[in-house]
């Protein structure tokens, strides 16, 4: 089993950068291709980002390519999210997500073990 928890998350100014930082327990992180989501008020949750276990391969949501950029610590079983160029529609909690599996899925029903979440605000 793996425990996530999410943090980096606060206020931003539009155009500015924060990295998100998802912490993991458990030993078999590396079986475990991690993406992050993101949920706005009244609205469903989106994908954000993927990274397979190995790291080699990344996928991305149409609205964050070329600004976010995912990678991961296996050493550290940690999955970072940097993100650049913030823009007000950014604004959401983000929630960082496990699945045993290779390759990640940009599907929220295709994840096992989700963090509690990190409010992300960024003001125009």
């Amino acid at each position: 089993q793996v425990q996530l928890v999410e943090s980096g998350g606060g206020l931003v100014q539009a155009g500015g950068s924060l990295r998100l930082s998802c912490a993991a327990s458990g030993r078999t992180f590396n079986n475990y291709a991690m993406g992050w989501f993101r949920q706005a008020p009244g609205k469903e949750r989106d994908f954000v980002a993927g990274i397979d276990w190995s790291g080699s391969s990344k996928y991305y949501g149409d609205s964050v390519k070329g600004r976010f950029t995912i990678s991961r610590d296996n050493a550290k079983i940690t999955v970072y999210l940097q993100m650049n160029s913030l823009k007000p529609e950014d604004t959401a909690v983000y929630y960082c997500a496990g699945r045993y599996a290779y390759t990640a899925y940009a599907s929220p029903e295709g994840y096992d073990y989700w963090g509690p979440g990190t409010q992300v605000t960024v003001s125009s």
